[in-house]
């Protein structure tokens, strides 16, 4: 029988652990993606060299749109957000060494992960590698580099440690396509929430139902120095995680804040940007209601106080998603959202491939926005995961169809090149891990 840290331990759900869950036993996690320390109970399959795990992943896909927007964009996604065409979202090359669950002594482990693809131009650092080929819709970035530790303090299942660079834990959707349901992304996922931090992440295991989190780094996608951090100011990370009924109900609520707005754009207007915070507020509430059925809930909220020009702005919503594995290799997915943008500030789409970093540098470049003041956002997406069976050296295998309706409930026509308050969108994604 497993002891209590093992049972709690494989069932804490983090956040590449929770989407796991809502997908098996259709998808297969590529590799472990813990939001501190612990991976994933079971062996990762692929390549192991001395404790160390190699794998590669690619992720293609193309998103079309029946409208044919005269701007090319389909406005409210960002890494699917070129309509009807194919693209490289990412080759993804990882090595890690993993911690064993099983052992409560001292342990360590580091995980590096490098893209290549269309998604890494919003998902770069600052301050690493936005000057090589900028312009290219196909650009390099380090998704993870830090080191893990397993320490036996305090409690009985101890602390586990992240440090370096790594993808958030809060949301429910990740960078790494494998452990999400659907190719694209949510409003929550792409506007609501960061995507990477440079800093130090500490999971606290109470005990069998409680985690608790805390962590410092330098803000949002943000590292060290003049060019890697947009202002002066550390930011910081916290929340708590609850599993119930075995490890069939958990609830992750986690809160990022500290400054984000750039030294660049504030100075000028007379503001110190080290004193302007943004919080960004996430709660998912997963159930595995059956062997078959895993339901989860996800809200949101984000506000920065400075907004523009010293104006307070806010965006928030909710999410449900609900997957049902209809066999072994065959689930039907869905998700429907409710986002709103109060000051249309969040939400927005870069027609060139430097805008991203160069918005978040703290330059001016030209981005579409809705019109208007305010935007309540719905979106409707529905698919089907195919996982099938492959022999070796082909780990993992994933064909995701899906049809998506995007609606703007108020009366200002942010889709379609500012011509239409709704848009539909077909595509699908293949992602294969070696």
């Amino acid at each position: 029988m497993p002891s209590s840290r093992e049972r709690r331990r494989s069932t804490r759900i983090t956040r590449a652990a929770t989407l796991a869950a809502a997908l098996a036993p259709v998808v297969a996690v590529a590799q472990p993606a813990p939001p501190a320390a612990a991976p994933a109970p079971e062996p990762t399959p692929g390549l192991w060299v001395n404790g160390i795990h190699l794998s590669a992943q690619i992720e293609a896909g193309l998103m079309g749109n029946p409208s044919g927007p005269a701007d090319g964009l389909n406005f409210g996604q960002l890494f699917t957000d070129h309509a009807n065409q194919a693209q490289l979202n990412q080759l993804l090359l990882t090595a890690n060494k993993p911690l064993d669950p099983k052992d409560p002594d001292y342990q360590w482990g580091f995980k590096l992960q490098f893209m290549y693809g269309s998604d890494a131009r919003y998902t770069q650092f600052l301050g690493e590698l936005n000057r090589v080929d900028p312009n290219s819709r196909y650009q390099l970035d380090v998704v993870e580099a830090n080191v893990l530790a397993h320490l036996p303090w305090l409690t009985e299942g101890g602390i586990d440690l992240k440090a370096g660079q790594y993808p958030t834990p809060l949301g429910y959707e990740t960078i790494d396509p494998s452990t999400n349901l659907f190719y694209s992304h949510s409003y929550i996922f792409q506007f609501g929430l960061p995507f990477k931090h440079t800093g130090a992440l500490t999971v606290m295991h109470v005990n069998g139902m409680l985690d608790i989190y805390a962590g410092a780094d330098t803000g949002t996608n943000t590292t060290f120095g003049p060019l890697g951090d947009n202002n002066g100011a550390v930011g910081g990370l916290g929340g708590f995680n609850l599993t119930f009924l075995d490890g069939n109900l958990t609830i992750l609520a986690l809160t990022h804040f500290g400054p984000e707005q750039p030294t660049r754009l504030l100075s000028p207007l007379g503001f110190n940007a080290n004193g302007q915070w943004r919080y960004y507020n996430d709660v998912i509430v997963t159930w595995k209601a059956s062997d078959r059925l895993t339901l989860v809930s996800e809200a949101n909220l984000v506000r920065d106080g400075f907004g523009t020009v010293n104006k307070p702005v806010n965006g928030f919503g909710f999410a449900q998603y609900a997957s049902y594995a209809l066999t072994d290799t065959v689930a039907l997915n869905g998700r429907v959202e409710y986002w709103r943008d109060d000051n249309n500030f969040f939400v927005a789409s870069f027609p060139s491939n430097n805008a991203p970093i160069l918005a978040q540098q703290g330059f001016a470049p030209f981005v579409h926005t809705a019109p208007g003041t305010n935007t309540t956002y719905g979106a409707l997406t529905l698919g089907v995961t195919w996982k099938p069976s492959l022999p070796v050296p082909v780990t993992g295998l994933l064909v995701r169809p899906e049809v998506r309706w995007d609606h703007a409930f108020t009366n200002n026509h942010p889709f379609n090149a500012q011509s239409d308050n709704n848009a539909v969108t077909i595509g699908a994604d293949v992602v294969v891990t070696f």
